[in-house]
């Protein structure tokens, strides 16, 4: 299904929430294909042809999340060197995003990322804006079995704790994955690598493993990332040599 079809399909049911609440669900109104184009221009690259058909029909929601919109403007985000052309399009209220990560390889879908603050986390959470909707939905739906509070709530603090699937700069550099290998080359030594292009939902990686001056580097449009501790600078550099 797509997402307009499982918002056409939620809109006559019931939704209620996990305390039993009637949850109104909104849908705000659409975009003209000028104004869509606009957008298209403000973002950099072409935008999904899935967003472009969403757009049309509705340019977000409301009754679900703290914020929901599929145009990004209302949305205050922005991570350039993990999502260079990013779009925000939900907010939780707390500071974290959900963002849909446009490259120039995404002409027909484009994966949604969860980007906390607390714990410092990107996390995949699906692999297109329609699996997105239907989570969301999933959320006001018995049995509230949703894959969005899957990773909201439990998987962020997971990769934070654990660190699953990370890759030291000379491991990854001794890779038989030509494309890995070309990136860890490039890398200093003190980096790890995380590669999420064929991430499921809730793995990603610690983008502030090292503090608010972690080292973050993104391998081209690849969905491979690394991270490291920033070098030691200033009088104790000098006397130790480091």
């Amino acid at each position: 299904m797509t997402a307009i079809e499982h918002l056409k399909a939620a809109q006559p049911s019931e939704l209620i929430d996990e305390d039993g609440e009637r949850v109104a669900l909104k849908l705000l109104p659409p975009l003209s294909a000028g104004q869509i184009d606009a957008l298209q221009q403000q973002a950099g690259l072409p935008l999904p042809e899935e967003l472009r058909s969403l757009l049309a029909f509705c340019s977000g929601l409301e009754g679900c999340l703290d914020v929901i919109d599929f145009t990004g403007q209302s949305l205050a985000f922005a991570q350039e060197e993990v999502f260079p052309h990013g779009l925000p399009l939900a907010a939780d209220g707390f500071g974290n995003f959900w963002v849909l990560d446009l490259t120039s390889q995404t002409t027909q879908v484009a994966p949604v990322f969860f980007a906390s603050h607390d714990a410092p986390v990107i996390l995949f959470q699906s692999p297109d804006l329609a699996s997105f909707v239907a989570e969301v939905l999933r959320m006001f739906t018995p049995p509230y079995e949703s894959l969005v509070n899957d990773v909201h709530d439990d998987r962020i603090f997971q990769v934070w704790r654990k660190n699953p699937g990370v890759v030291r700069q000379a491991e990854a550099a001794a890779s038989a994955d030509p494309v890995l290998r070309a990136f860890a080359l490039g890398l200093p030594e003190h980096f790890q690598i995380v590669d999420l292009r064929r991430a499921g939902p809730g793995m990603g990686f610690s983008w502030g493993r090292h503090g608010p001056r972690t080292e973050i580097r993104r391998h081209g449009w690849e969905r491979i990332f690394a991270y490291g501790k920033p070098p030691r600078t200033g009088l104790l550099a000098r006397i130790f040599g480091r």
